[in-house]
């Protein structure tokens, strides 16, 4: 489904009209708090997976190096 540019500029007529033009930015402000928000927590849980993988390679290699000794 995809929209065209009339229901476009009628969803943002309604939105202006429910919220007014002053508490418009201030919505947007923390729409996009809260997207940054995300991102980051997203961004961290990629660093932990990969620090944990590092650790699991690590330590599977230390356990192959001492198995052959």
């Amino acid at each position: 489904m995809r929209l065209g540019i009339w229901e476009i500029v009628i969803i943002a007529l309604v939105i202006l009209l429910l919220f007014g033009g002053k508490k418009i930015p201030e919505l947007m402000k923390g729409i996009g708090k809260g997207v940054k928000s995300f991102k980051d927590g997203m961004n961290g849980v990629e660093d932990e997976a990969k620090d944990a993988s590092k650790t699991e390679t690590k330590q599977e290699t230390s356990k192959s190096d001492s198995e052959k000794a």
